[in-house]
């Protein structure tokens, strides 16, 4: 299951036959809003910009190894923000996004082998044994990103906002039912109905696809949010962020997007948000350095 461009593609595939003017446009695109989350992240400006240069060799070391199944901006932000874990393991470091920090709620961060895709472990420590879990779990996880892709389109198709702002908090921040319901003015039992019906959903879809694991009640909020913070399933494209800033979406869309990046607060897409408007600064700035170009110099005195 491919989640990269076209354009995405023919980029990797440049800097895979060692283009270094593809490698430069490449970090030239990502840098700043990888900095931008950094920093969001980190006391000091210095600790920022040493883990995006760790962030940007490690992705380069392991371009062999990377099979296309995010964008490559999610790929380096998923790096970026493991690196920023393993290297400070304080609070500011766990969440991902600041309503998790105003609730003081949402589920810390665990290490990879207490993922709940390890819950089809077994006693039988064998190299087969690790094989067949490995491909249960990846089976279960692509089935898992179907089915909340499919929860997220049917919410966007419709225009159903509040159901895809309960479903983020739900399964995206792990934020309990009572804090959903203080934050967006909604019953607490109206919200257990849309997370039994969104499990519901899940479940019969994972059976349908026959991945040949029962999906446990037991972890499945876990595995969830990995699945939804690895795939980014919600984020606002960065064109519609950029819509945001220039005030053209919809007034549906328009308030949807205010709510993930302020109520909510999703740390990746800030960071984009960051990036967009100082590029947006940069671009106005030019232009007015153009236009003033253009009315004077013809003004210039040429020489004698």
């Amino acid at each position: 299951m491919s989640r990269i461009t076209e354009a995405e593609q023919y980029l990797i595939d440049q800097i895979r036959a060692g283009s270094e003017d593809a490698w430069s446009r490449f970090v030239e695109k990502y840098r700043r809003r990888l900095l931008n989350f950094a920093r969001s992240r980190l006391p000091r400006r210095a600790d920022a910009e040493d883990l995006i240069q760790d962030t940007f060799v490690a992705f380069i070391s392991g371009l062999a190894r990377w099979r296309g199944e995010a964008s490559l901006e999610t790929y380096l932000f998923t790096i970026l923000r493991r690196k920023i874990i393993n290297t400070y393991r304080s609070g500011y470091a766990r969440h991902i996004c600041l309503i998790q920090d105003v609730c003081g709620s949402g589920r810390g961060e665990t290490d990879e082998d207490a993922s709940g895709f390890t819950a089809f472990a077994s006693d039988d420590h064998t190299a087969s044994f690790y094989a067949r879990r490995d491909e249960q779990g990846g089976l279960l996880r692509a089935s898992l990103t179907d089915a909340l892709e499919s929860l997220v389109n049917a919410c966007k198709k419709k225009l159903n906002f509040r159901d895809l702002q309960i479903i983020e908090m739900l399964f995206y921040c792990q934020l309990s039912n009572s804090d959903i319901a203080r934050t967006i003015a909604v019953n607490e039992t109206n919200i257990g109905v849309i997370k039994h019906r969104c499990l519901k959903q899940v479940k019969e879809h994972v059976a349908k696809a026959g991945t040949g694991s029962d999906l446990p009640d037991e972890g499945l909020d876990s595995m969830l949010t990995e699945v939804w913070e690895s795939q980014r399933l919600s984020c606002p494209k960065r064109s519609t962020i950029g819509a945001y800033v220039l005030e053209t979406l919809d007034t549906d869309w328009r308030d949807y997007v205010r709510f993930h990046l302020d109520t909510l607060g999703c740390q990746f897409c800030r960071a984009n948000l960051d990036d967009i408007r100082t590029q947006t600064q940069a671009d106005e700035s030019k232009r007015i350095q153009e236009r003033i170009m253009e009315s004077t110099v013809g003004f210039l005195r040429k020489p004698g």
